[in-house]
């Protein structure tokens, strides 16, 4: 499933769901609910930022896998980084 191409708002972009809706209970502190207050907007609603918010970690997620497994496939074709050339990087870039 690419989860890039989902709409942000899925009840803009589907007024009536189709198949099964489920409910969850999230507990959130203070600094999270200011947060939630601060997006809903933005959103169409408090389950709509939630909703996109799950996405978007979603997809994160599946980029952090796909370059732990280029770089894996990387060091198995080429063997492992040079230090000296991973310290030249970092302090040309100020990393």
């Amino acid at each position: 499933m690419d989860l890039s191409r989902q709409p942000a708002n899925r009840t803009a972009a589907h007024p009536c769901y189709i198949g099964l809706v489920s409910t969850t209970t999230v507990r959130l502190d203070d600094d999270d609910e200011a947060i939630l207050d601060e997006l809903a907007p933005r959103y169409g609603g408090r389950s709509s930022a939630i909703r996109h918010a799950l996405r978007e970690l979603a997809v994160t997620h599946h980029r952090q896998d796909a370059l732990r497994s280029f770089l894996t496939a990387w060091g198995a074709s080429d063997g492992p980084p040079d230090e000296a050339t991973v310290a030249a990087m970092a302090d040309r870039y100020g990393l």
